[in-house]
């Protein structure tokens, strides 16, 4: 039983203060924006978009399913067939190992302390973000809404800083994206409740190959701003 606590704990795990390393990857943005894809705010916006609707929605399924109690081992083996790029599976552990730290030092709980022991070199980043707002006494709908805000805030925010774009036309960018993550987010929560009956194969599998592949290329560069 998660622990009882307040819905403000949604803000601390959604803040991009919150020490779990989220601010040295860019989603995909790098790539996109060497490959002359992003190259000013509409871009950026058709870019997050495609990622709300494939990664985002994927994350907050995963995350959103780990936060009910489905087991993490199942998930995590779910997140895995769903990323075929390498490197942005190494990514999503490595963030989900940071994550982690931060998690149990916030809210010290069994479920994130057997996570830790079951995935010393971290599990995906998702399922371990569903753990951790378990522990906050939070719900799936509160770890599907972090996971998809943080699918296509990092990307923003990192285009601001490799583009010098203007800070208000990113934050523009996920203010229109808004109505379309009410949207994700009853996706996501819907597909993790059917797990339970059905089995991960509930979970959505939406693919951005695009994404995938500058993952791939991304991780050949001898000189990056970010670590994806």
């Amino acid at each position: 039983m998660a622990a009882s606590t307040s819905r403000a704990a949604l803000l601390v795990l959604a803040d991009g203060r919150f020490p779990a390393g989220g601010h040295a990857h860019s989603g995909g943005a790098e790539a996109a924006v060497k490959a002359g894809r992003i190259t000013s705010a509409a871009s950026l916006e058709a870019f997050c978009r495609g990622r709300l609707h494939t990664a985002g929605l994927v994350a907050g399924a995963l995350a959103a399913a780990a936060a009910l109690g489905c087991d993490p081992r199942e998930l995590d083996a779910a997140a895995d067939a769903r990323t075929p790029s390498p490197a942005l599976r190494s990514a999503a552990r490595r963030l989900g190992r940071q994550l982690t730290r931060a998690a149990r030092a916030s809210w010290p709980s069994a479920g994130l302390d057997a996570l830790a022991g079951e995935f010393p070199k971290g599990a995906h980043q998702p399922v371990v973000l569903g753990v951790a707002a378990r522990a906050a006494g939070l719900g799936a709908e509160d770890a599907a809404y972090c996971a998809v805000y943080e699918s296509v805030s990092g990307a923003a925010s990192a285009v601001v800083r490799l583009l010098s774009l203007d800070p208000f036309d990113a934050s523009g960018v996920l203010a229109r994206l808004a109505p379309e993550m009410d949207g994700v987010v009853e996706g996501a929560v819907s597909a993790a409740r059917r797990v339970g009956v059905e089995g991960v194969a509930a979970l959505p599998a939406a693919s951005g190959p695009l994404l995938e592949v500058g993952a791939q290329w991304h991780a050949g560069w001898g000189v990056r701003l970010f670590a994806s």
